[in-house]
């Protein structure tokens, strides 16, 4: 497991490491504008369709299905069920962007139904120029639930990496060597085409890797076949499990839209949460899905519960840390990463530091929901989590409501939070008895905890003791504070997990162990 972890989350970390500095010159260039509200809006509506129809909703009824005709052997059948997926999923949703690029003036209200006339006006040019990312990145999804069912990772984890170097060539290359960084609306098309542009780079990758390994995946009619229509089956539940939290989503943009800058500040705010979101929630949810369903298909229950139980075990140990960390000292992050050109001078740190303290303490859950989706995914099972996710969807979207007229955009990410645990409690009891969490376990956990809160206590002194390096405006020197912080917290951290016997050297080479 942690031999597949280190390839998924190493290509990962480099793609949130790149994705973090596109979002510096992103706050350099464009502060928390309305251009910069204008382009996340935008990005939100075919990041919702692919989240339904793509990686989501899609992968997690095809990978089992996948996964099931490779264990039993019938390698041309699985190839023939891969094309005529691929064939599928292109179909519905090439219709679909044909449809939406023209209608993005009447589909924008969607996401952005209480912006002002000029922010609304580039949402719907931005979008028009985006949208066939959503093509792209839902096939480009299908490739990789492929690729990981035949246990090859790097290239779906690599794959995403290239969006933010596309982006990063137009923000840090082109913008300053045209003379362009007065031009926000200039800036802000540049990087729609590049977003565009990426969706045909990652897509075109995958094609040739998953051709190079065997898989021949090309253009055929698409033909609804018993196995088409058991995708479909599973697919139901998934997509609206889907569409419900991404109308969650698009409820919260367009509470956050009515306040100038709240979109914005979220959206730097929740790139900090994604580091480690994306870094080891993702890359668990990737990784376990196909070993879950390969253990189950061989008879082999304990195994696949084992599984669940070391994820949940591991996952907590790489994630408790860093959720203490963002929630004790916010600020030490933001500043350092942020907080220079019309960011520093509209004033943002402040807003984006609560921001992101209050996702912070949901950081856990949202990993801990990839690990435990996986052991319903892995048993076809679609239903339960949709059901979960109606409850849940529909308490957050109270809360954030309730909480925005209370205290503003920084509700919205309580609420958020909130939501994350109440779908864990959900999941994990739908689980009891197949998660794999024995008595020790629960030891070790409580000890990851223990480590956890005694690592954040010294932090939070040591953030206080450099206050004046973070204060300085000297560049160089708050982001020297920022590393110190980050590597005296994961040393003691690392030594008190030893210590509190939360994990052993001999249990994480097992880990690595072939």
């Amino acid at each position: 497991m942690l031999r597949a972890l280190s390839t998924v989350g190493g290509f990962t970390l480099m793609s949130r490491i790149l994705g973090l500095a596109r979002e510096i010159f992103m706050a350099a260039f464009l502060g928390t504008s309305i251009v910069t509200d204008a382009f996340y809006l935008a990005l939100r509506l075919p990041n919702m369709f692919r989240r339904i129809f793509g990686e989501g909703a899609f992968n997690s009824a095809f990978v089992p299905l996948f996964g099931r005709e490779i264990a039993e052997g019938d390698i041309d059948g699985a190839h023939r069920f891969a094309r005529n997926a691929f064939a599928w999923l292109g179909g519905v949703l090439l219709l679909a962007t044909l449809i939406l690029i023209p209608g993005m003036n009447w589909f924008g209200k969607l996401i952005a139904p209480f912006a002002k006339p000029d922010t609304y006006e580039l949402v719907v040019s931005f979008g028009r120029i985006m949208f066939s990312y959503l093509l792209c990145m839902a096939l480009s999804a299908h490739l990789s639930g492929v690729l990981n069912t035949l246990n090859v990772f790097s290239a779906p984890a690599f794959a995403p990496v290239l969006l933010n170097v596309l982006m990063l060539i137009v923000l840090a290359i082109i913008v300053p060597l045209a003379h362009l960084q007065d031009q926000l609306v200039t800036i802000g098309t540049l990087v729609s085409w590049s977003v565009c542009a990426a969706g045909f780079a990652q897509l075109c990758l995958l094609w040739v890797v998953a051709w190079r390994k065997g898989v021949k995946i090309y253009p055929v009619i698409p033909k609804m076949t018993p196995k088409i229509k058991r995708l479909a089956l599973l697919m139901g539940p998934g997509v609206l499990a889907a569409g419900i939290q991404q109308v969650n989503l698009l409820v919260g943009s367009a509470i956050a839209s009515s306040k100038e800058s709240a979109v914005s500040a979220l959206n730097f705010a929740d790139r900090l949460f994604q580091m480690p979101n994306g870094l080891i929630g993702v890359a668990f949810g990737v990784v376990l899905l196909p070993e879950i369903t390969r253990l189950l298909r061989t008879g082999d229950e304990d195994g696949a519960n084992e599984s669940i139980g070391r994820g949940v075990l591991f996952s907590m140990l790489l994630t408790l840390p860093a959720a203490v960390a963002f929630v004790m000292t916010p600020s030490s992050f933001v500043v350092p990463i942020y907080e220079r050109g019309k960011f520093a001078i509209d004033g943002s740190a402040g807003p984006v530091s609560m921001a992101l303290a209050a996702f912070a303490a949901g950081l856990p859950a949202y990993v801990l929901i990839k690990v435990l989706q996986a052991g319903y995914f892995a048993r076809e099972n679609t239903k339960s989590p949709m059901k979960l996710a109606i409850v849940t969807v529909t308490v957050n979207t109270i809360a954030s409501v309730v909480l925005f007229r209370w205290i503003g955009f920084v509700g919205i990410a309580i609420a958020t939070s909130l939501a994350g645990w109440l779908n864990v409690v959900l999941l994990a009891h739908g689980l009891r008895g197949s998660m794999g969490i024995t008595p020790e376990r629960k030891s070790q956990l409580f000890r990851v905890l223990l480590a956890a809160l005694a690592m954040g206590v010294v932090v939070w002194f040591s953030a206080r003791l450099m206050e004046p390096w973070f204060s300085s405006g000297i560049e160089w020197l708050r982001i020297s504070a920022m590393l110190l912080l980050v590597a005296a917290g994961g040393a003691i951290y690392g030594a008190l997990a030893l210590v509190l016997k939360a994990t052993s050297l001999a249990e994480l080479k097992a880990g690595f162990k072939r």
